[in-house]
C-alpha cells in the first residue's frame, strides 16, 4: 500500500467534505478546516512523481487560491455570497482532483497488471 497516496487522498477528501459543510452551513470552522486540509494535501503532492502529479498539484493550488481568499474575505466581513462563491471554486477544484486521483489509480492498476 502506498501510504503517501493514502494520506494525500485522505486530505483531499477531507478538504472536499469540509468545503461542502461550509457551503451548506456557513460555519467558519468548516472553512478553516477546509483550508488547513487543502494546504496539507498540497504539501503532500509537492514531491509526487506520478503520471498525473502536475495536474493533481495544479488542482490543489487552484483550490488553495479559492479557499484562502474565501477565509480572508470571511474574516474581513465581506459579502457572504462572495465567500461562498470562492468556496464553490475550491469545491470544484477538489472534485476535479478526486477525479484525477481515480484516473491515476486506474492507470497505475493497468500498468501493474501488464507487468
Amino acid at each position: 500500500m502506498d501510504w503517501s497516496k493514502v494520506w494525500t487522498s485522505f486530505f483531499v477528501m477531507m478538504s472536499l467534505t469540509t468545503t461542502v459543510g461550509f457551503i451548506y452551513d456557513g460555519d467558519p470552522y468548516a472553512l478553516i478546516a477546509s483550508v488547513t486540509f487543502n494546504l496539507i494535501a498540497t504539501l503532500l503532492k509537492l514531491g509526487s512523481k506520478k503520471t498525473l502529479s502536475a495536474e493533481l498539484l495544479s488542482t490543489s493550488l487552484a483550490a488553495d487560491l479559492h479557499l484562502i481568499p474565501a477565509l480572508i474575505f470571511y474574516e474581513m466581513g465581506t459579502r457572504m455570497s462572495l465567500v461562498k462563491a470562492m468556496a464553490w471554486g475550491g469545491l470544484v477544484a477538489n472534485i476535479f482532483s478526486v477525479v484525477l486521483i481515480i484516473i491515476e489509480t486506474v492507470i497505475e492498476t493497468r500498468e501493474d497488471n501488464w507487468l
